[in-house]
């Protein structure tokens, strides 16, 4: 199996070359470059399949270099916790993917990660440098996924004042080998850097460099399990309809690649706040990235999202094709705050923002879009929940007028005093902070 870049100008390359490297060196995106199908016997059986067993079946053609074995530690480890299907009303179900260490679905993404490259690492005498921006869930994902892992140092570049309280403490306090780098910019400042860092000769020729944002093709191949897994929740003869909040569209690509391997899906809603650069380019075919908009679903807080070039590519640059298998919504913050409170109002469920956007997609959907994907009308819709409520507590509180109650791992972070570097949005100040420090 090998990868290819998405600009088309770098040679084909396998996993561990396509996971170190992060970005392509002609500055495109790694993606398979074959789709292997799993079997009609896999898909057929899928019903009670567990997690685990997905993550292999589904894992094992891409990864050529790591034995049988090596690559079921991988997932037993790094893929301990669960990702229940809970019914929401007739015909919609919640995937809560909060029940990893962060309470974040990057956890799947992160923990993955940290012991393939670990499995990975040859060069005992050269430490790898993971380099990731974050808009909130993703620092402590990959900080905690990381955390003590020896000969890897991770850098986490962060916006200023754009992520939650709470998020924040949990990526600026993880300490040993993590740092925290408080950016005066946006996350699309962030993620910007980070390319340059990959894209500068110089810097590769003395750093060991690797990425754990989702421009790396390893953090997308595990959250394919989680679509499959929901499958194996659901009633034989469904074939659901996934609607996925979505920022830098890394989650909803690895739905997309789930599809290619043969997992049956009706179609994918898009789910976005008021950064609407996707549902624009699903209305229209024009694709207009632009400054990304602060909003109180933050991690979706992307105005330029890298893995619309997964996307085009693997739609063959074909606007029409992508529009027959993606359907778009975006909403503001005051309909967040109002869906937060119906749902939990009507059904006793409590989402966070990220989910509650998702909600409100589905529901536009079924009053505007009824049958776009053709699909039956007793197909189910799965909503992606991205994060556990407690982690915006600050947003929840206020509307549904109680407390949010705080698990203990997340509430242990609160306990703790923020550690980050203030960093000015400048390549040349990240440049010269890297080579200083590592």
């Amino acid at each position: 199996m090998r990868f290819v870049s998405t600009k088309g100008n770098a040679k084909p390359v396998l996993f561990k070359q396509a996971a170190l490297n992060g970005l392509a060196p002609d500055g495109g995106l790694y993606i398979p470059g074959e789709w292997p199908t799993l079997s009609n016997d896999f898909w057929s059986n899928i019903q009670g399949k567990n997690l685990q067993e997905i993550g292999y079946s589904m894992c094992r053609p891409f990864i050529e270099e790591l034995n049988e074995e090596v690559v079921h530690t991988i997932i037993k480890d790094g893929i301990n916790f669960d990702a229940p299907l809970v019914a929401l009303n007739e015909n919609s179900y919640v995937l809560e993917l909060f029940h990893g260490p962060t309470l974040a679905f990057k956890d799947f993404g992160a923990r993955f990660m940290a012991r393939t490259f670990s499995a990975f690492r040859e060069d005992k005498g050269q430490d790898l440098i993971i380099l990731a921006a974050t808009s909130g869930d993703t620092g402590s994902a990959v900080a905690q996924g990381f955390l003590g892992v020896e000969g890897i140092k991770v850098c986490l570049l962060y916006p200023s004042g754009k992520v939650s309280h709470i998020q924040e403490l949990q990526l600026t306090t993880a300490g040993q080998n993590v740092t925290a780098l408080e950016v005066d910019g946006t996350f699309d400042d962030c993620q910007r850097m980070v390319k340059q860092a990959f894209s500068d000769d110089s810097l590769n020729e003395q750093l060991l460099l690797s990425s754990a944002n989702s421009i790396n093709i390893a953090r997308l191949i595990p959250q394919m399990f989680y679509y499959t897994y929901a499958l194996s929740q659901l009633a034989a003869d469904k074939e659901p309809i996934f609607c996925v909040p979505s920022g830098n569209f890394g989650n909803l690509t690895a739905g997309l690649m789930a599809e290619r391997l043969g997992m049956p899906a009706a179609g994918f809603v898009a789910a976005t706040n008021a950064n609407d650069v996707i549902p624009e380019y699903l209305q229209t075919g024009s694709f207009n990235p632009r400054e990304s908009k602060q909003t109180i679903s933050n991690a979706m807080d992307v105005g330029r999202p890298s893995n619309f070039e997964r996307m085009h590519y693997l739609f063959d640059g074909d606007y029409k094709k992508m529009r027959s298998s993606i359907w778009g919504a975006d909403f503001s913050d005051r309909k967040t705050k109002e869906a937060i409170k119906k749902v939990y109002e009507d059904y006793g469920y409590l989402m966070d923002p990220h989910t509650a956007i998702a909600f409100l997609a589905v529901e536009q959907y079924k009053k505007q879009a009824q049958g776009y994907f053709e699909e039956a009308p007793s197909a189910p819709f799965v909503i992606l929940s991205t994060a556990h409520p407690a982690k915006f507590g600050d947003v929840i509180e206020p509307v549904i007028n109680e407390e949010v109650e705080i698990p203990e791992r997340l509430s242990r972070c609160l306990e703790k005093k923020k550690k980050s570097i203030g960093l000015e949005n400048d390549y040349t100040v990240l440049k010269e902070w890297l080579l200083q420090n590592y």
